[in-house]
């Protein structure tokens, strides 16, 4: 895709993003914790304390920590030890997921889409990620989480700003009789809003100042060769890991084609193997995964 036609789709999703009210106001202390992972002096004290400001938050946090998704020898009771068990990288991202899950709600649109479906989805790409980034023997799993928790947020983007135009996308698709969609999603969306979910998701990324490899995982999940080779891996890990994810079902409407090319096993430095044992991981994973981050 030329820049010139990027530049004109990354107009119309800012400019969406920009008149956004409660999507795009993340709480403040969620805002404070993507500061303090882009802020290479951020300490352990400072993470603790801005989780301490929120009562809720940090119940959520205890409770993803303690899962079994984590499958800790014991029950940890402060953040403080949830620090040191898994590091701060790991909790800060575990803080951001805990506090997205409120931004998917939006109830059932029309036949075809449900946010809290987009909402199991997400948590599924989420988990495969977090699976295939440890099979892969990358030391990202919480930020491939994240990824995966975030790819498709563009289209709760297009669900708030305009509710009709994301309907006629849906109005729009034609399916198989298993649910497939028959024709490309992005293309439908761009042809109602003037841009896809990729872009809504990428300018929202931008809005709320959340790492590049975010944005990356929100912008190519569907393209990985079009971003630049540093960031590929997130792509490629997400692209992946939402192909693995809708075997087990779900939203799938902007899957068409459910190969994994040649580039990703490169990209990823992954195997047919590996792929295998993440799927015979999943079904377990995702309960967990569910359990502990339900909306």
């Amino acid at each position: 895709m030329h820049a010139q036609t990027h530049d004109a789709y990354m107009q119309v999703a800012n400019a969406a993003v920009k008149q956004l009210s409660h999507i795009a106001t993340l709480p403040e202390v969620t805002l404070g914790i993507i500061e303090l992972v882009e802020d290479p002096n951020s300490s352990a004290q400072d993470l603790n304390e801005l989780i301490g400001r929120d009562p809720a938050l940090s119940a959520r946090v205890l409770k993803v920590v303690n899962s079994a998704f984590y499958g800790l020898p014991r029950q940890i009771g402060s953040i403080n030890r949830a620090i040191s068990m898994l590091g701060l990288n790991a909790v800060k991202n575990i803080a951001i997921a805990a506090s997205l899950a409120k931004l998917f709600r939006g109830g059932a649109l029309c036949d075809r889409f449900d946010a809290k479906e987009l909402w199991d989805h997400s948590i599924a790409v989420a988990t495969a990620a977090r699976l295939l980034a440890r099979e892969a023997r990358m030391s990202s799993g919480d930020e491939a989480f994240l990824g995966g928790l975030m790819h498709d947020i563009g289209i709760m983007v297009e669900l708030q700003s305009d509710r009709a135009k994301l309907v006629k996308v849906f109005g729009d698709m034609q399916f198989d009789g298993c649910g497939r969609p028959l024709i490309d999603f992005r293309m439908a969306e761009r042809a109602v809003f003037g841009a896809d979910h990729c872009h809504f998701g990428e300018a929202l990324c931008e809005q709320w100042k959340f790492p590049r490899s975010l944005a990356v995982a929100c912008a190519h999940h569907h393209d990985p060769m079009a971003c630049p080779a540093e960031s590929r891996q997130i792509a490629w890990l997400i692209f992946v890991a939402e192909r693995l994810a809708t075997e087990q079902g779900g939203f799938q409407a902007d899957i068409v084609d459910r190969s994994i090319p040649r580039g990703a096993f490169e990209s990823l430095g992954i195997s047919e193997a590996n792929l295998a044992s993440v799927r015979s991981q999943l079904g377990e994973k995702l309960a967990e995964a569910q359990a502990t981050l339900a909306a």
